[in-house]
């Protein structure tokens, strides 16, 4: 298989893979065209590559899409497994959602800004004026659940199965268990629950990629969300074991070369 790669980070031990810098894609058209598939794209990549160019991409559009931002993806684990979903509110930003959200919600509550990552734009809301604070900053209003934890959980998603997971402590300081805001790993089992849980959601919404962050309360599995591009940080000793898992699916998946579907490539690279 020849593969080409546009996060060289991400794709490091792949073999038989070209790596071209995302702005010079459209000076590769050629040798983009000539491989069997395209790893890692970044998002304002898709639409050329799968439309334009006929192109395999990993992960696949449904991974793009979905986790795009916190409202598509809580739109559709409510979806397919809403009893493993905290209690949520999304609503536009306006003085009028904005007191009734507040009055619904139990305190303290959890509010978050859609397109945000490493912890970045969550809040913990205990008083009005942090909800004042909060509705200043948000684009649309994400209000969610407290759920009482010290801890939860990172599982990896590679293809179609769970490759590994790990637990993430709270910070010192409290509240935020991600890595990059404090919190520690912890490796130790990763409950059958919590696995189950993401094959459902990951095979159920056809995602093929992510870091599924995953609450447990007693037995019982919550998901926050999935991280398409997921930390490093937590993952460095299993790398070897994430391309394995990655290389296999793509191996099952593409390794044909054919693609099984009519590619087209455009005028300027047919000529």
């Amino acid at each position: 298989m020849k593969l080409i790669s546009f996060d060289a980070l991400r794709t490091l031990g792949i073999p038989n893979q070209t790596y071209i810098k995302p702005e010079l894609m459209f000076v590769k058209l050629d040798t983009i065209v000539d491989a069997d598939g395209v790893l890692f794209p970044q998002y304002w990549q898709l639409n050329p590559l799968i439309y334009g160019l006929k192109a395999r991409i990993f992960p696949n559009q449904a991974t793009y899409l979905i986790g795009h931002n916190k409202i598509e993806m809580t739109r559709c684990f409510k979806t397919v497994a809403p009893a493993n979903v905290p209690f949520t509110l999304i609503e536009a930003n306006s003085t009028v959602n904005a007191e009734r959200i507040w009055e619904q919600m139990h305190l303290p509550f959890v509010a978050k800004i859609p397109k945000s990552s490493m912890g970045q734009g969550v809040y913990l809301i205990e008083t009005q004026q942090q909800w004042r604070q909060y509705l200043q900053v948000a684009p649309v209003i994400y209000a969610q659940e407290y759920l009482e934890i010290d801890r939860d959980l990172r599982v990896i998603w590679v293809g179609d199965r769970v490759v590994y997971g790990y637990w993430r402590l709270q910070a010192e300081g409290g509240f935020y268990n991600n890595i990059a805001r404090g919190g520690t790993i912890e490796d130790a089992v990763v409950p059958i629950e919590a696995r189950r849980l993401v094959r459902r959601l990951a095979r159920s919404l056809e995602i093929n990629y992510g870091g599924f962050d995953i609450a447990m309360v007693g037995s019982h599995p919550y998901v926050f969300e999935f991280n398409r591009l997921f930390g490093n940080q937590g993952v460095a000793n299993k790398k070897s074991k994430i391309n394995e898992a990655l290389l296999g699916y793509l191996d099952k998946e593409w390794g044909d070369s054919d693609p099984g579907r009519p590619r087209t490539p455009p005028l300027s690279v047919a000529s």
